[in-house]
């Protein structure tokens, strides 16, 4: 499902409710004054402390939910700075190869190229979906770091490229042990529980305010609701660390390795 039809549906299913309740109460009311009833009649005024109850919930759901959401972005942006310095190391390994003999240089980039088309089309599906990659991508990286360590370097311009190339390797294990781990859902359910719980007290606490008297605070409503219903679906939305669709965290790798990323093994 597209995320901007979960985001549509999520804020019209919130101004929906909030107009169906305001206009049930207001049709109660209008029965009332149809019958020759006072619609005011039994109504309590809202107290001064319930309104700065509801206040006070207002301001610490929204520090919640602003957390909240600085948390999931953090942990995304993690997520792809990790995927970035992988991608960025592989292709930094093959451009220092270029002092080497023209044999090596093809092994080595079929290698990278085949570990990049792996990481691509088989595990980063994997990884949106929240399920564990196999050990297939450890295989090929070993592969790739073999190919380096056991070469004997010739001359001053290979002596001075082994090094920063196994630097490189070191850094692209180390970033994809960090990408796996940081795949999956940021949140636990529990704070899901208090976010939607908090979001059902703060949008039903304005029923308490006698709303529906007029189309301004109707208008009103209907915009507070939507608001939490879209803060609520960034929250969802940087909850995958490497997007619903995977699309645009695998995209680095893509620019940098057009050729291995555009085809899958």
């Amino acid at each position: 499902m597209s995320e901007w039809l979960v985001l549509g549906i999520a804020m019209a299913s919130a101004i929906a409710v909030v107009v169906a309740v305001t206009l049930l109460n207001q049709r109660r009311r209008n029965l009332k004054a149809a019958r020759g009833e006072d619609p005011d009649a039994g109504a309590v005024e809202t107290p001064d402390v319930l309104e700065y109850m509801t206040m006070m919930v207002g301001v610490v759901y929204a520090i919640v939910l602003g957390l909240a959401i600085a948390g999931v972005w953090e942990a995304r942006s993690a997520a792809q700075d990790d995927a970035r310095r992988e991608a960025q190391a592989l292709h930094e390994l093959v451009q220092r190869a270029e002092v080497f003999p023209a044999d090596y240089r093809a092994r080595l980039s079929n290698d990278v190229d085949a570990y990049v088309s792996h990481v691509v089309h088989r595990e980063w599906p994997r990884m949106v979906d929240g399920d564990k990659v196999d050990g297939r991508g450890d295989e090929l990286l070993a592969e790739i770091r073999s190919d380096v360590a056991p070469h004997v370097p010739r001359g001053e311009l290979q002596a001075h490229a082994y090094q920063p190339m196994l630097d490189r390797i070191a850094i692209a294990d180390e970033a994809r042990n960090s990408r796996v781990q940081s795949a999956g859902a940021t949140l636990p359910g529990v704070v899901w529980f208090g976010l939607i719980a908090g979001a059902l007290v703060t949008v039903g606490l304005i029923f308490t305010m006698n709303i529906g008297r007029s189309y301004q605070e109707l208008l009103l409503a209907g915009f507070f609701s939507a608001l939490i219903a879209f803060l609520l679906f960034l929250v969802w939305d940087f909850d995958a660390p490497f997007g619903r669709s995977g699309t645009d965290s695998a995209d680095v790798f893509r620019a940098l390795f057009p050729g291995a990323a555009g085809s899958g093994t």
